[in-house]
């Protein structure tokens, strides 16, 4: 084997790292000047750049990225989590009805995680047992959930403003405090979240059968992995994430809405394919995963600022998934010849 062939594999692990900053910096790179621009031409000073415009986008990314790392599990071990909005509604729902009720603070945040463990167990074991494909069930358990929700909160949201403590809320303020933090409290709970899964991904035996899952089940299954198993702790630990997103939900309106977040869960999983997820399973990063995130935030904040209608907005976010996903298909292409 040649010297260059040896270094393929390496280039290439260094470009599928690398690859989603590069298109982050670029879209950025490509707002500010635009923003610059626009601004000189008024004899203005551009705001996209800014201190606090970075802080709010940086913070605004959070409850998505917080629910992406869930989403980059599954979608690594071939599986996709189309319920996962449900899931974060009907969880902020359940913790909204806790804290209303008077219950403590533990007994909220724990009802949250809970609500979101057993509806990813509860999608683990239908996809697993019932052999149907995912995307199938989760279409499903998404409507059931919101479904549920509403039989919870009685048809109107449940709430809890007032009786959230102070430290919880401070969760999803934009404007750190202490101020030394830089960003919200609730961005550093999500880098401290995306090194775990990082670390339980790349360092674990887990971590190598849920890679070796989205590859190849079959083979996967010969080399004697569990994949039931697998899967169940693969979507409960989507759920997880999911609760913990919930409580970012609950913060920002202190109240549990069953109907809140609609179509959110197909920013989720974008983030997941802009960052270099496969949908063919087998490949993604929590690195890609919250700069897959970042991008989605830095355009809409971009679109914002350059008084660009919602409308293009959606439209070039959707460009990039089609693009995003396109050269994934041509990957596997290349790869399987």
């Amino acid at each position: 084997m040649s010297e260059s062939d040896a270094r393929k594999p390496a280039v290439r692990r260094l470009t599928a790292f690398a690859g989603p900053l590069v298109w982050l910096a670029l879209v950025f790179c490509l707002f500010w000047a635009a923003d610059e621009y626009r601004a000189s031409a008024r004899g203005k000073t551009g705001r996209f750049a800014t201190t606090a415009s970075l802080r709010l986008m940086v913070h605004n990314t959070s409850l998505v990225g917080v629910a992406a790392l869930g989403a980059t599990i599954v979608i690594i071990s071939g599986g996709i989590d189309l319920s996962a909005a449900a899931s974060i509604a009907l969880a902020a729902t359940v913790s909204a009805f806790c804290f209303r009720e008077g219950y403590p603070a533990v007994v909220g945040i724990s009802a949250a995680v809970m609500t979101g463990v057993a509806a990813g167990f509860t999608n683990g074991a239908l996809v697993s047992w019932l052999r149907v494909v995912p995307f199938i069930i989760t279409l499903g358990t998404m409507t059931i959930f919101r479904g549920i929700g509403r039989e919870i909160a009685e048809g109107t949201p449940i709430r809890a403003f007032g009786k959230l403590p102070e430290w919880l809320l401070m969760l999803e303020r934009p404007v750190p405090d202490p101020a030394w933090l830089m960003v919200s409290p609730g961005v550093w709970v999500m880098v401290a979240f995306a090194l775990m899964v990082a670390a339980l991904l790349h360092l674990t035996v887990f971590g190598r059968h849920v890679y070796a899952i989205g590859s190849n089940e079959a083979t996967a299954r010969l080399c004697g992995i569990n994949l039931t198993r697998t899967r169940l702790m693969v979507y409960s630990m989507a759920g997880f994430f999911a609760g913990v997103a919930a409580l970012y939900n609950l913060t920002s309106l202190s109240e549990g809405d069953p109907n809140s977040l609609p179509g959110r869960e197909l920013d989720i999983i974008a983030a997941v394919v802009i960052g270099g997820g496969s949908l063919n399973g087998g490949r993604g990063s929590v690195l890609g995963t919250i700069s897959g995130a970042l991008l989605m935030q830095v355009i809409r904040h971009g679109c914002r600022s350059l008084g660009v209608p919602t409308a293009y907005e959606q439209i070039i976010i959707g460009v990039i998934v089609i693009v995003a996903v396109t050269l994934d298909q041509l990957r596997q292409r290349r790869q399987s010849r």
